[in-house]
């Protein structure tokens, strides 16, 4: 079982028997509020799209991104799973990047994990939205952060997995809300969690 993780909070990737990790995947699940009958009628619940991305930093600069329109980082360490356009019942991965921690390039230190309404709904109409990290090779749940409250932003940083001076990885939840379609609107807003 995972750590579930509050706002702020980090957890080292360092496997329980000892050693790294060498895959691991981020997974993001949510469901739009369900409301009553009338509602649905008049447009409300219904569907969704969240998008997850991936933005990759050496230091304080953008690398390389993974999103819904490029599936794989440039050198193949990074690959986005598809993109699902109306999300689920908030409990499953509804879409997943999976990250090669070995193959990632020496330069890169830092990897944000940030989700997106790419259709502009707000968090306000979103529920049991969670980012979880497992590791990819045995299944095992790492860590989880649950999204608390909705809120009327468009976007979350949601973690970061960042390497260490002793090349070992740690995940800290981050949860910051943030407006933007896509992931290019939050790089300003990533900056301050670098």
């Amino acid at each position: 079982m995972g750590v579930n993780l509050s706002k702020g909070q980090a957890v080292s990737l360092v496997k329980s028997g000892g050693g790294g990790l060498s895959a691991v995947r981020m997974g993001l699940g949510w469901q739009a509020v369900r409301r009553g009958f009338f509602s649905k009628m008049l447009g409300g619940g219904g569907e969704i799209d969240l998008d997850a991305s991936a933005v990759l930093y050496a230091g304080t600069e953008s690398k390389d991104v993974v999103f819904f329109q490029k599936l794989t980082s440039d050198d193949g360490s990074v690959i986005h799973t598809g993109d699902n356009v109306v999300g689920g019942a908030g409990q499953e991965d509804d879409e997943s990047i999976i990250v090669d921690l070995a193959r990632l390039p020496a330069a890169v230190d830092t990897i944000v994990f940030t989700v997106n309404s790419f259709t502009g709904q707000t968090f306000a109409e979103v529920e049991n939205a969670f980012c979880r990290l497992v590791d990819e090779n045995t299944g095992e749940e790492l860590a989880r952060y649950t999204l608390a409250g909705g809120g009327a932003h468009t976007a979350q940083i949601m973690a970061k997995v960042s390497r260490g001076d002793g090349g070992e990885w740690k995940m800290t939840a981050i949860g910051e809300p943030a407006s933007g379609r896509t992931f290019q609107d939050l790089l300003p807003a990533i900056a301050p969690y670098l």
